[in-house]
């Protein structure tokens, strides 16, 4: 059946539907499809890459564009899952990072799933600019269609005479290198985060030090004596 699916032109269409409602609820494993097919289209050359990778960009930009869009209209609690708590820790941890280094979250965050939902969501509702927000996520949707059919190539070379065994080693090698570049990107922000507060640290210590008052030595004379010197 897969295929048979992969040779048939509705497959694109499907695919960008596919795409589009992962880039604001993700429910749908976008990555796990556009591997699979890519390592299917070695060995079958269905479905084409080049229609296959221009589908999956169109898709994953309107989807990002819509959770903007979404977090711009009806903000960051409208429905039920937004208010949950891990869901709310996500979306407090994504303004605190955009609004340090809105360029690099952007980015990065195309490659962590719920990471780049929260992302984009946070970018409409803070009101980050719509433009700039648009050519930072079309960069960041080439690298990741990129990246995601290179996996699938890689991994489906690994198996020549068996394509449907050569899409199950490209799927688990994307979730396992998926799950790293995950951790990775999150310590990489906590790092950074870290840096962050170790410069604010410091930038305080330096401000009480400047305002600490000084020592006035009319202050500690008495009655001609100088307070300031030990008693000799």
């Amino acid at each position: 059946m897969l295929e048979h699916a992969a040779g048939q032109p509705w497959i694109y269409p499907v695919l960008l539907v596919f795409f589009f409602i992962d880039g604001f609820a993700t429910i749908l494993p976008s990555e796990t499809a556009i591997v699979g097919l890519s390592a299917l289209s070695l060995h079958n050359g269905e479905p084409n890459l080049w229609i296959l990778g221009g589908t999956a960009l169109v898709g994953a930009m309107a989807g990002d564009n819509m959770a903007y869009m979404l977090g711009r209209k009806i903000g960051l609690n409208r429905w039920k899952w937004m208010r949950r708590p891990k869901v709310q820790k996500m979306f407090a941890w994504a303004q605190y990072e955009l609004d340090k280094r809105g360029a690099v979250l952007i980015f990065t965050a195309r490659y962590i799933p719920w990471g780049r939902v929260a992302v984009n969501y946070v970018a409409g509702q803070t009101g980050f600019r719509h433009r700039t927000f648009f050519f930072l996520d079309a960069f960041a949707c080439v690298t990741w269609v990129c990246y995601s059919i290179g996996i699938g190539i890689l991994a489906g070379q690994w198996v020549h005479n068996n394509p449907l065994l050569g899409v199950g080693i490209a799927v688990a090698f994307a979730v396992i290198l998926g799950i790293v570049v995950d951790h990775v990107l999150r310590w990489w922000h906590k790092y950074l985060e870290k840096k962050d507060t170790e410069k604010k640290d410091h930038a305080r210590e330096a401000a009480a030090s400047a305002e600490a008052p000084k020592a006035d030595p009319q202050r500690n004379a008495v009655a001609g004596v100088d307070l300031s010197k030990p008693a000799g």
